[in-house]
């Protein structure tokens, strides 16, 4: 058992997971900071290098036994698992709120309650296996002629480290533990320094429901070592990471020396598209709900509106009044709706991206200015209006709650607009002409597109075109994230 409980923040020093036993870290502990009132959440443990490759050891012994196990087995552990989470709810809502610096209600539903959903979706058995179609071959030098039949059968890579990013520590976790696990993968993972507490809570809830040892471990550390050493160790077969573009281009580095599978999700500058004939109001409320949440810090959001000027200025004004009612401060009080950032250093880089908008020709419309707070990482959410293609502001990730807009004529200075990135993890579009809304989604370089809508549907594939990631998970494409195809062939 760890040396937290999960009972709440500010206990005793967390011990690291490796191999199945809670072990203590080789480099002391570092601070776990509250971002709403810079206090004390916890003590998180430190791993050495060592330790790392002894977690990536433990889980490559592991892998046999794991892999041969039943799917049905493997996915009651899932199951179980999902039961623990939920009898624990409330502590490991607390826990992720006081780390991440999440609203209760985020916290709870979109933390805590996500991750919860997606052990309890792999804890569905799905079948590994695809007949296809049989060949018929004529003779030649591999022999007579025959009838050949196939399979194609999905394989567990291996061992797989995932690297998880700081603004979801349950959510994002879960998607790559539960996934890896069901396919039969074992998992070492490198939880974000900034919230690692809540994945140490997720490895107690798999232990209670009987994960073998060495299958998950978790191991973390506030410097760049354990993560190096998570990518870099040959026990490794795979690398699933959420995070920057910057840092996710060095991991890829290393995986392509190791010809390591990957899986990256990385950085958004989600365009909204909006069309004069669009549903405003529905507009507004999906850009602004989007981006305020998790006060910004979500690849996801349509921080960069790009809207026909036949309704530009209605949803500048509408947005920037928005902006305005959205209520920042305690993020454990229920009329919250905008938190604190994660970190004093990351609020002081969103609040550069501001004032160099300002510098760049933006207007500030709502926002722009820190909240009267004596304690926490605050900041207010911003709108900047009258922006270029060519602002650091629009073709940056602020990774904030900041959302910049830019006017266009026509549908294809919309498209165009909309494609000029680096980016393309989601898109959106907002238009009254259903015809004309899916004929702009299919044209935009994003690997998904919301019309009309910010919802998701969580069977869908995601992921990122260009720069914004490789590959794709979510649904049964995270089963297939995780697997290897293997062809068997026979003659009929």
């Amino acid at each position: 058992m760890s040396a937290d409980t999960g009972s709440g923040p500010g206990t005793e020093a967390q011990r690291l997971f490796i191999g199945g036993s809670w072990v203590a870290p080789d480099d002391g502990h570092y601070e776990v900071t509250d971002p709403a009132t810079e206090g004390l959440v916890g003590w998180a443990p430190e791993a050495s290098r060592d330790q790392v490759r002894a977690a990536a050891a433990a889980a490559r012994e592991a892998f046999g036994p794991w892999s041969r196990t039943p799917p049905e087995e493997r996915a009651a552990v899932l199951g179980r698992a999902a039961d623990v989470i939920q009898r624990r709810f409330l502590p490991y809502a607390e826990l992720a709120a006081a780390e991440s610096g999440a609203t209760t209600a985020t916290a709870r539903g979109m933390q805590v309650g996500v991750g919860a959903a997606r052990f309890r979706r792999y804890a569905r058995v799905e079948p590994a296996e695809q007949p296809l179609p049989p060949q018929i071959n004529e003779a030649g030098p591999f022999g007579g002629a025959a009838v050949m039949g196939a399979l194609a059968v999905r394989q567990p890579v291996g061992v797989v480290t995932c690297i998880t990013s700081y603004n979801n520590p349950w959510a994002n976790p879960a998607g790559k533990i539960a996934p890896a696990l069901a396919m039969g993968n074992t998992v070492v993972v490198k939880p974000a320094p900034q919230d690692p507490l809540s994945v140490y809570r997720m490895a107690e809830a798999l232990e209670a429901a009987g994960v073998p040892p060495g299958v998950l471990n978790v191991v973390s550390g506030s410097r760049a070592e354990a993560g190096e050493a998570a990518v870099d160790c040959e026990d490794v077969d795979m690398v699933s990471f959420t995070g920057s573009t910057a840092v996710g281009r060095r991991i890829a580095e290393v995986c392509g020396r190791g010809m390591k599978r990957q899986l990256m999700e990385l950085g958004g500058k989600g365009a909204a598209v909006v069309f004069d004939d669009a549903d405003l109001g529905s507009a507004v409320s999906g850009i602004g709900t989007t981006y305020s949440f998790y006060s910004g810090q979500i690849c996801t959001a349509p921080t960069r509106v790009i809207a026909q000027r036949g309704v530009y200025d209605r949803l500048v004004s509408e947005l920037a009044a928005y902006a305005g009612r959205l209520t920042v401060g305690d993020p454990r009080e229920p009329g919250t709706v905008v938190g604190p950032v994660i970190s004093a250093s990351h609020r002081d880089r969103v609040e550069a991206y501001v004032e160099l908008g300002r510098k760049e020709g933006a207007r500030v419309v709502a926002g722009g200015e820190r909240p009267p707070y004596e304690r926490g990482f605050y900041v207010a959410p911003t709108l900047l209006a009258d922006c270029t293609a060519d602002m650091r502001v629009v073709r940056e990730e602020i990774f904030g709650p900041v959302v910049v807009v830019v006017p266009f004529d026509d549908e294809e200075e919309g498209i165009a607009l909309a494609n000029d990135s680096d980016y393309g993890l989601i898109d959106y579009v907002w238009s009254g002409d259903v015809a004309r809304a899916f004929r702009v989604a299919r044209r935009l370089r994003a690997g998904g597109v919301g019309i009309n809508t910010v919802g998701r549907n969580m069977e869908a594939p995601f992921g990122g075109f260009k720069k914004s990631g490789v590959g794709r998970d979510v649904g049964s494409f995270a089963l297939h994230a995780y697997s290897e195809v293997q062809s068997l062939v026979w003659p009929g």
